[in-house]
């Protein structure tokens, strides 16, 4: 399960740099507070269940207008404000 949820963070990574011209370190350091956090994924890093919600949610946040999320990764819902 693990092994699938990281390759659904370097997918929205990738589709996210293919609308937006930023280094992946700046990626990371936005979504993860970790300019390293997507090469150490690469790496064979673990991650928790609570750090991939904060990532995914960054990009769900932050994604690009006009970009395709990609329908193999669960995007969140935004819950509406009270």
């Amino acid at each position: 399960m693990e092994a699938e949820l990281i390759r659904h963070l370097l997918t929205l990574l990738d589709r996210f740099r293919a609308h937006r011209d930023r280094e992946e370190s700046t990626i990371g350091r936005h979504c993860a507070a970790d300019g390293a956090f997507f090469s150490r994924l690469r790496e064979g890093k673990t991650l928790t269940a609570r750090k991939y919600d904060l990532v995914v949610g960054w990009f769900s946040e932050n994604w690009p207008e006009g970009a395709e999320w990609p329908a193999d990764v669960v995007r969140p819902v935004k819950e509406a404000a009270e």
